[in-house]
């Protein structure tokens, strides 16, 4: 019985010397992250596609057991809407390729623009990739939540082919106005859609944003907590991925996370000890 959880990045200063050792140099950044989570998302992919050298030494410095969420690029998601973008596609494949096992999921993140009408381009797209890759969908068009039929002809076409629906809860985030630059910038840029927390296949993904202030994040993914025990219960091996507005301290909740979650389902299997951010001193 395993919980995977993590956060947006395996890199982020305020970790530096904190959480993790500092300074430490690329090829040893992600090797840290990975004492203290089992999961991570793939975002930068969504930019450019990495070298496969690159990702030779993301595989070296995690263990087989490891979950990266790739997320797809956008000139195959976003320029082009999941049209025309084989070569894109099969050089994103060939370079995310070393990682074997640990890349848990492809991350077809889509444009809030999306909607039921270009379910069939989804549709199209799902059923071309290799079915050695897990696929995770993300959509943000208001009619997959808030219209029964179109949410019902998702749910049926990802169920179709093996496909997990990927929620981003921000619920909790937009629940009072921001406080603090980060959650200001984050007001203007993430989602606001409607909670969801319903899981197709065996392994459901969740991404969570918080708040900047921790008790209001851990207020906030209370129902999280029961939801991932009863899918651990269920025998699925779910992925809980933990957001806030600066993530200064997304690497220590999400640990938290999974120590709540164990506290309800006692078999869930601990996660590693971290990596101490200082040597150890003789006094």
């Amino acid at each position: 019985m395993r919980l995977h959880v993590g956060c947006a990045m395996w890199s982020h200063a305020p970790w530096q010397g904190r959480f993790l050792p500092h300074p430490l140099p690329p090829a040893e950044r992600l090797r840290a992250y990975a004492s203290w989570c089992n999961a991570v998302e793939g975002n930068t992919t969504f930019y450019a596609t990495p070298s496969r050298s690159t990702v030779e030494t993301w595989a070296r410095q995690t263990g087989p057991d490891f979950r990266f969420l790739v997320k797809l690029p956008r000139t195959i998601t976003h320029e082009r809407r999941l049209g025309g973008g084989g070569e894109e596609l099969r050089a994103f494949l060939h370079a995310i390729e070393p990682l074997g096992p640990r890349a848990h999921a492809l991350w077809v993140q889509l444009p809030g623009s999306f909607g039921p009408s270009d379910l069939g381009a989804l549709a199209r797209f799902l059923r071309g990739l290799p079915r050695s890759y897990g696929c995770a969908v993300e959509v943000r068009h208001r009619a997959f939540f808030e219209d029964p039929r179109s949410e019902q002809q998702l749910e049926r076409m990802l169920g179709g082919v093996g496909a997990e629906w990927v929620p981003f809860d921000t619920t909790a985030f937009f629940q009072s106005p921001p406080t603090s630059d980060a959650e200001r910038d984050a007001w203007v840029k993430k989602p606001r859609l409607p909670y969801r927390a319903r899981a197709l296949t065996a392994s459901p993904v969740v991404r969570y944003l918080g708040r900047d202030d921790t008790a209001r994040t851990v207020e906030g993914w209370r129902r999280w907590v029961g939801t991932v025990a009863g899918w651990l219960r269920e025998g699925r091996s779910p992925t809980v991925f933990v957001h806030t507005p600066d993530n200064a301290d997304a690497l220590e909740l999400a640990r938290r996370f999974h120590e709540e979650v164990r506290a309800v389902v006692p078999g869930l299997q601990p996660l590693p000890e971290p990596v101490p951010a200082e040597p150890p001193t003789l006094f």
